[in-house]
């Protein structure tokens, strides 16, 4: 059997029971290492599983996956995921390679900033369409990000912004002369973030990124309790002003409110903002809601 277990978003106590149960009975286990991080060593995973952790890079995942799937049709051979498992296309597309070698798969869900974004207040089914945001270069800035988040708007919908995750990437020149030497790894902030976001907004010019009329949530190490978890609301403006350090240790995400925003989420939320006047004055104003 191959296992793809969600191991939920903060530490080594976060997988459930049913993804504990198949770590400790695989032959081999492996931790996908690129497309999202834990906010803790593998070695803290390793002793409380009991189990040696295989670290799965980019490469083992999206072409040597033969490496892995090796005799799972005849061993439980299991794959950790930060988050859930089906929080990026690369899972899906391993699911299917084992489908296709005829090797029984198994799928343990567990939570994922996609569900755990209600923690900011806004609800849910108020989302639509999630989009990452990539680092930009001198050369290289893509915007087809805003279509989505314009989508949303024009339905009045949130928008979940994942910002880039740069793990065991290589340089331009070290790529094209073949060498494996790969850069530090580097975790977009909120303020690289919301700076992009109304870089693209001065050339589109719609005002849907508007950054004093716009509300925004930054989210950082969403599930990691109290002492790690890191909420602040505000304008795009107000969040590009803020101190960095403010918005705390990376993984950071961040929401565009969209303009069916219920009163109950601006009360929600008006305990995370940067000015409490500022956010409820641009919620009643700009964006139409009925406040008491």
């Amino acid at each position: 059997m191959f296992y793809i277990i969600g191991l939920g978003l903060s530490d080594e106590k976060d997988v459930t029971l049913r993804g504990l149960e198949a770590i400790k009975n695989s032959t081999r286990v492996y931790l996908e290492a690129y497309t999202s991080i834990l906010m803790i060593q593998k070695e803290r995973l390793e002793a409380f599983y009991g189990k040696e952790l295989i670290l799965a890079d980019r490469d083992m995942v999206e072409t040597e996956s033969d490496e892995i799937l090796h005799n799972a049709a005849n061993e439980d051979v299991s794959l950790l995921v930060v988050g859930d498992p089906f929080g990026a296309t690369t899972h899906t597309d391993i699911i299917l390679r084992a489908r296709a070698l005829k090797i029984p798969t198994r799928v343990v869900h567990n939570a994922s900033i996609m569900n755990a974004v209600g923690a900011c207040g806004l609800q849910l089914y108020g989302f639509g369409q999630t989009v990452s945001l990539v680092f930009f270069t001198e050369t290289w800035k893509p915007d087809s990000f805003y279509d989505r988040i314009k989508e949303n708007a024009d339905l009045g919908l949130h928008t979940l912004v994942l910002l880039d995750i740069k793990v065991k990437e290589q340089s331009e020149e070290n790529l094209a002369r073949g060498r494996k030497i790969y850069e530090p790894p580097r975790y977009m902030s909120i303020p690289t973030a919301v700076s992009q976001l109304v870089e693209i907004e001065s050339l589109r010019a719609t005002g849907i990124l508007d950054p004093n009329r716009t509300l925004a949530i930054a989210l950082s190490r969403v599930g990691g309790g109290d002492d790690n978890q890191r909420i602040v609301a505000g304008t795009l403006a107000e969040l590009l002003a803020h101190p960095a350090d403010a918005f705390g240790e990376p993984l950071h995400s961040l929401v565009i409110v969209g303009k069916r925003l219920h009163h109950l989420e601006v009360d929600y939320a008006e305990d995370f903002a940067i000015n409490r006047e500022t956010w409820r004055v641009v919620a009643r104003d700009v964006y139409g809601c009925s406040l008491d």
